[in-house]
């Protein structure tokens, strides 16, 4: 029987998941990301690390393979934007900058100047944003002169771990979207933008189509792995867009919601949006992994983070609040968190706002409140959050709103939250049963790569996982409602001028401390 090996390179983990082509899981194995925090705002990656980490989990997956010559392909789901720069020799030159690490916002505002956000924006489908490559790449150029000019290759990490197992380069649509480099119409390397801010098109990888074969598991990546030389190594894609392969959604109508340690809310569409206004907005499109089609993405930077910030700050100050503890203090809270509220934005806004520099905040706070209005006001606040993020895309044309959602991820485990969202966004939430899904997209991609199916559709069509059900209650659903039109939605707009102070204030104070 042929097996497929999918990769999952993600913020807090990075797993190796072996399946039967019915996407059934055999073997798996994780470990933490390793990941740098130097200062606040600021963390990094060393390619080394990613690549041992890597090898660590196939090796450690491959043990519970009676034969591992079975494994046919091999294919790598990712985080976007971050990038290694690579020398001739194929080794890096830097360290990774993390995909959300905002110290690239000068990069941004000088591309706003001198390019133009919309002009980004009609080309690209993005808004400007400082996680995006390219401005990544003006950062190590301003201050990593040295490394830069060493550097002849740029391979966002999908890219890069395919590269290390099969010695080939090369992009696909999804990741490559995330760049601000990639054109989305044609989706070819954009000339005028490349020119513009003087980057060669050589250290870009070729581009093809998700699930493209690049070449066989080389022998040194072999013997470092343990998988076969036979393997055939495939062009992956964005994890987010993996997961949503992997859960059938690649149509108009249908949404995503993938819930990890960052939030996507995804919604297919036949074209891109063209109205400027979407990027104003923040919100990111891109090319599928299903050939053809295209996505609309909103979500959340910090969504099980919050909650793991709230188990740090209810813990007892050396331990964190357990994660079950947390969630069963918030159920013993009615909806709407006896009046308590929590903006989520522990690293910035999300659509619709663009502003990196709003903080997070806890309103209405009581003598009163206690532990679990505050765990059950951070559970609503990521809800409140999902909704706020993708009703605004019903003004435009190109978006055709769901009538339900299908739920991936980590998160999912939350039963709790599950039902606040199904209650407060009305939707129904079908929560997929699949062994990471994330993974397993990027494994059909590679059985796709490897001749195990013929395309995308019929990888789909091949899958035996099964799905449970979130309904919304009705009485909660309007006590939502209430708190988000009468409340909730005001809570950004009255605190962004005080939260822009407040982030100056503290970026004057960490720059102080580090002189």
């Amino acid at each position: 029987m042929s097996l497929l090996l999918g990769l999952d390179v993600g913020t807090t983990s990075i797993k190796a998941v072996v399946y039967r082509p019915d996407g059934i899981a055999v073997a798996s194995a994780a470990a933490p990301t390793p990941t740098h925090v130097p200062r606040p705002r600021w963390a990094f990656y060393r390619a080394e690390e990613l690549w041992a980490t890597v090898v660590d989990v196939i090796r450690r997956a491959l043990v519970d393979v009676p034969d591992p010559s079975q494994v046919v392909s091999v294919s790598v789901a990712s985080v976007a934007e971050a990038g290694v720069l690579l020398d001739a020799q194929g080794e890096a030159t830097v360290d990774v900058i993390a995909w959300y690490d905002t110290r690239t916002k000068p990069q941004a505002d000088w591309l706003g100047e001198h390019v133009g956000a919309d002009v980004l924006f009609a080309s690209t489908g993005l808004s400007l944003q400082p996680i995006f490559s390219l401005c990544k790449m003006l950062w190590y150029r301003e201050h990593e002169p040295e490394a830069w000019r060493r550097s002849v290759h740029w391979l966002l990490i999908d890219e890069f771990v395919a590269f290390k197992l099969s010695g080939e380069r090369g992009s696909e649509p999804s990741q490559a979207s995330r760049t601000m480099l990639m054109n989305l119409h044609d989706l070819k390397w954009d000339q005028e933008i490349l020119e513009k801010v003087a980057i060669d098109e050589r250290m870009l990888p070729p581009l093809v189509a998700s699930g493209t074969r690049l070449g066989p598991v080389s022998a040194r990546a072999a013997a470092e792995t343990g998988l076969p030389q036979t393997a055939q190594v495939a062009t992956g894609g964005h994890d987010h867009v993996c997961g949503a392969f992997a859960a059938g959604v690649t149509r108009p109508g249908q949404m995503l919601n993938s819930l990890g340690t960052a939030e996507a809310v995804f919604l297919p569409t036949s074209a891109p949006l063209t109205d400027p206004k979407a990027g104003h907005q923040g919100y990111t499109q891109g090319a599928h992994v299903a050939g053809g089609g295209y996505y609309v993405f909103g979500g959340q930077y910090t969504s099980g983070a919050c909650i793991d910030w709230v188990r740090r700050v209810l813990g007892d100050g050396t331990d964190p609040l357990a994660y079950d503890a947390t969630i069963a203090a918030a159920g013993r809270v009615p909806p709407g968190s006896n009046g308590v509220l929590f903006l989520p934005h522990l690293r910035m806004a999300n659509p619709p706002y663009v502003d990196s520099r709003s903080r997070g905040a806890f309103v209405g706070l009581t003598v009163e409140t206690g532990r679990e209005e505050m765990a059950r006001a951070v559970l609503e606040g990521i809800a409140f959050e999902t909704v706020s993020t993708y009703e605004p895309l019903a003004e435009y044309p190109q978006v055709t709103m769901p009538a339900s959602a299908v739920a991936i991820g980590g998160g999912t485990r939350n039963k709790l939250l599950m039902q606040i969202k199904s209650s407060l966004s009305g939707l129904p939430y079908h929560i997929l049963e699949a062994q990471e899904a994330t993974a397993l997209g990027a494994a059909l991609l590679g059985g796709v790569g490897a001749g195990v199916f013929a395309n995308s559709d019929e990888a789909i069509a091949a899958m035996r996982y099964g799905q449970s059900q979130v309904l919304p209650v009705p009485e909660d659903a309007v006590i939502y409602e209430r708190i988000k039109r009468e409340i909730y939605q005001q809570v950004y707009p009255a605190l962004a001028p005080l939260s822009q102070e407040i982030s100056d204030l503290q970026n004057s104070l960490i720059d102080a401390d580090g002189e």
